[in-house]
């Protein structure tokens, strides 16, 4: 099996040695790039997360894991991490933050334990999930599988239940020793554990390291029993998180991020592949506007994500909007939206470099948008910070809205560095005018959010 990984919008050269890992075989190539071409994140034209040139395969903005027959390539962002070592100790740092922004946007929450025993150099992004979620399954169903009571039809010798009159007469209209009873069955073939034997069965088919695969026909055996179903069939509509099953929530996620569209089986022929990818310009966004809103968890403030949703233009016979807005991050004070943050999985270019410092002009003009529908005083285009910047993170520049008491300022924020995260945020949300401004006697300081910055 050949294992090849490449960065975010790095390339791979094609080369006839498979013990070369910085080329990868022309076969391989062609197999791994017809299946990113079926990823629904491949786009249109089918280059969304591969590029197949002539002389190399070319990442995009998609991170991740392609397989193939033959061989897995592992897709890692650009994120710059201080380490010590060589590439794989800095890949295995990567890998290891990619998990934790994960963690924080689908809400899961990973224990601490089980990440420091993780083979962060050996093991590809794949099989660390495939790692989490089978422990996590073990741990659960040795302290008892769900169960509910579902409605079921039998027939027996004697009444259970209720007696089922229609069938009773129709079926058994000849047979009066047989009843058609019709009662509720405490039962663990539920919804959640098909659900969860679904994820199972396919990562048997997948997972090479061989812990996951032992732990995976361990729970395949306590899972015998539960019907099997589709995975296009499955029940996401009717699983209920309640206090009685509330042990299980992060398993769910889990599984839902294993088997819905995020995660595809694709099959050509003879040859099958599979692919686990993330867009990170989403999964970017995702992860600041669930940390924006625990930062401000308690405070006066309330955070929306995705939402506003006003329309940019309205039809004057009808009165239809047309061109929806949907702002990443909104915060409100009150009715009243104080700041719009949007997030560009992008390099912010150092302004000694760039006046413009890398933004684009189409990026402008949506801040404009957004700040003309929302009248928020406060606009933030949020980029990763990285080492080039020449300064720490925050906020790098803030201009002001020709005729207008409105600016819109760039900042970047370093996902590099988990450890106080929230503190860095509220800097950043509530010292308007940054420790990282690189001029800050050209610029005037616009109203910040109020109620943390004094404190």
């Amino acid at each position: 099996m050949i294992r090849r990984t490449v960065h975010e919008w790095g390339r791979l050269p094609y080369g006839s040695d498979p013990g070369n890992p910085n080329t990868i075989p022309f076969d391989l190539a062609d197999r791994l790039a017809a299946a990113a071409k079926v990823s629904p994140l491949s786009g249109r034209g089918g280059r969304g997360v591969l590029e197949h040139g002539r002389h190399a395969l070319r990442a995009r903005g998609v991170v991740g894991v392609l397989a193939a027959e033959g061989g897995t390539l592992e897709i890692l962002p650009k994120i710059d991490i201080p380490v010590e070592g060589g590439k794989e100790e800095q890949n295995a740092a990567i890998r290891e933050r990619l998990v934790h922004m994960l963690a924080v946007a689908l809400d899961i929450r990973l224990d601490i334990g089980t990440l420091t025993e993780l083979n962060w150099q050996r093991d590809t992004l794949l099989e660390i999930v495939v790692r989490v979620f089978t422990e996590r399954l073990a741990d659960a169903v040795r302290q008892g599988m769900p169960r509910r009571y579902v409605d079921h039809e039998d027939d027996l010798p004697t009444l259970q239940g209720s007696l089922n009159v229609i069938r009773q007469f129709t079926r058994h209209a000849a047979n009066p020793s047989r009843l058609a009873c019709r009662f509720d069955l405490f039962s663990e073939d539920i919804p959640l554990n098909r659900i969860m034997k679904a994820a199972v069965s396919r990562l048997l088919r997948i997972a090479r390291n061989t812990a996951n695969q032992r732990r995976l026909r361990e729970l395949a055996f306590v899972y015998a029993e539960t019907t099997d179903v589709q995975v296009s069939a499955l029940p996401w509509d009717r699983i209920i998180i309640d206090r009685t099953n509330k042990r299980w929530q992060d398993l769910f996620l889990l599984a839902r991020l294993l088997l819905t569209d995020r995660f595809q089986t694709t099959t050509a022929g003879v040859s099958s592949g599979f692919s686990l990818l993330f867009e990170m310009n989403t999964l970017f966004e995702e992860y600041v506007g669930r940390l924006v809103r625990r930062a401000l968890r308690g405070t006066e403030f309330q955070v929306s994500l995705q939402g506003g949703r006003l329309y940019c233009l309205t039809e004057t016979e009808t009165e239809r909007g047309l061109f929806q807005t949907k702002p990443d991050i909104l915060i409100r004070q009150g009715s009243d939206v104080v700041h719009v943050i949007d997030t560009k999985w992008k390099r912010l270019a150092p302004r000694m470099d760039d006046v413009k410092q890398g933004v684009s002009q189409s990026d402008v003009y949506q801040m404009m948008a957004y700040g003309q529908l929302y009248q928020s005083p406060r606009l933030t285009l949020l980029y990763p910070h990285h080492s080039a910047l020449g300064v720490a993170e925050g906020i790098h520049a803030r201009h002001r809205v020709t005729e207008r008491d409105m600016y819109l300022e760039t900042a970047s924020l370093n996902v590099a560095d988990g450890q106080g995260i929230f503190g860095r945020l509220h800097r950043l949300l509530f010292e308007p005018l940054g420790r990282a401004s690189p001029h800050p006697a050209r610029q005037a300081a616009p109203p910040g959010l109020p109620g943390l910055g004094s404190q």
